[in-house]
């Protein structure tokens, strides 16, 4: 398979996560987290992660894989992580990944009917992850900004059952969140069984449960609710080594802007906090979530390039030079649009478009996910057919 250099392609030296020295001082809404995660056998550097949401990764020779929307598949979801060796494959849930660093790009909610049991899979991966010296991390995408917003169109009836399901199973389990949403995915199996019976969609009773199941989700999910604050944990952007993650794409005024402070706002937003005293409503990050050129939408670097001039192609890439440059990255991984053909790189594959519609709910396209390893980038679409394997390009 040929390999595609990238060394004549002008980088800055890598950044370096914030020392903690230089962290801010801890307040009631801003704190900046320095995490160590080591193996138990301490056989590779620990990962440090700074910010809060995590925002900087330091991974000295991890694996990391990447894994595009979701959209409320676990079915999906399971063989996505299975076949990048971090899901074990006998139902039990169990991370076999070692010191790998998972990162998942967002669009998590929507289209689907497991939502929730698959935030509930990936924390309880990310817990496990953590003795071996691995690590889960998540971006949000423009579903998960859009459902925090209490915007719902595109939410499945199977999605507001599980939302009803799951408040109830909170209320019985209240003392202790983490555990009960850790829990959460193998509880949920039974309660799906459970409602699978023959509906008709104008029933009476049908109709007062979809009432039931959009307040049920607006508890959830608004700015403070448990699954908003759970979202909260996450950022828009991160940065793992030389590579830059996110769903839509990051430009350059998001960096002039600063990434950090982008993070932040989001995670305020959906905890349902306040960055000024004078208000009780928090600040809307609109460079982030909103308008067609923010993070979660930007759909910038993952058109269908073959629609375009080769004047609009120069500029896009000097686009995504100048942003690469000011974050201190060697590419940038996306996910947010579909692409039809599979998971691929463009502009000298400083760009990664992994969004391949695996969800039931989209596309229902076979999993793909992306493997960097070794300076080496690939695309994995199958565990068997290692000939499926797409280009393997050199990053030194």
């Amino acid at each position: 398979m040929a390999s595609l250099c990238l060394n004549s392609l002008p980088l800055p030296p890598p950044s370096q996560p914030p020392k903690l020295s230089e962290a801010p001082s801890p307040s009631s809404n801003s704190l900046n987290i320095n995490s160590y995660y080591g193996s138990k056998g301490e056989t590779s550097k620990p990962i440090v992660v700074s910010g809060n949401p995590p925002t900087y990764v330091s991974a000295p020779g991890r694996r990391i894989v990447a894994v595009g929307d979701l959209h409320g598949d676990l079915d999906q979801t399971r063989c996505a992580l299975e076949m990048a060796g971090v899901l074990s494959p006998d139902g039990q849930d169990l991370w076999t990944g070692g010191e790998t660093v998972l990162i998942q790009l967002g669009d998590i909610l929507d289209r689907g009917e497991d939502e929730i049991a698959i935030l509930s899979l990936l924390r309880s991966l990310d817990i496990q992850a953590k003795d071996e010296g691995g690590a889960v991390f998540q971006v949000n995408g423009n579903h998960e900004t859009m459902n925090v917003e209490g915007d719902f169109r595109y939410v499945e009836t199977g999605g507001f059952d599980e939302c009803i399901d799951f408040l109830e199973y909170l209320d019985d389990n209240r003392d202790d969140w983490e555990e009960a949403f850790v829990g959460w995915t193998g509880v949920s199996k039974q309660l799906k069984e459970d409602r699978k019976m023959p509906l008709n969609h104008w029933d009476p009773w049908n109709l007062v449960r979809r009432q039931k199941g959009v307040i049920a989700r607006s508890i959830l999910l608004r700015p403070g609710g448990p699954l908003a604050c759970e979202l909260a944990r996450h950022a828009v952007v991160l940065k793992v080594n030389d590579w830059v993650f996110c769903h839509g794409g990051l430009i350059p005024n998001h960096v002039a802007y600063g990434v950090e402070r982008m993070n932040r706002e989001v995670s305020h937003w959906m905890r349902g906090l306040s960055d000024s005293d004078e208000s009780d409503n928090p600040h809307f990050p609109f460079i982030a979530t909103r308008g067609y050129d923010s993070v979660v939408w930007n759909r910038l670097y993952s058109r269908d390039t073959s629609e375009l001039d080769d004047y609009q192609n120069n500029q896009i890439h000097s686009i995504l030079e100048e942003t690469l440059h000011a974050v201190g990255a060697k590419a940038m991984v996306v996910g947010h649009t579909p692409q039809t053909t599979g998971a691929n790189c463009k502009y000298n594959c400083s760009i990664w478009r992994i969004d391949v519609g695996m969800s039931s709910g989209v596309l229902n396209s076979r999993p793909e996910v992306l493997e960097i390893k070794d300076n080496k980038a690939r695309v994995i679409r199958s565990k068997r057919e290692t000939s499926s394997e797409s280009q393997v390009v050199d990053f030194i």
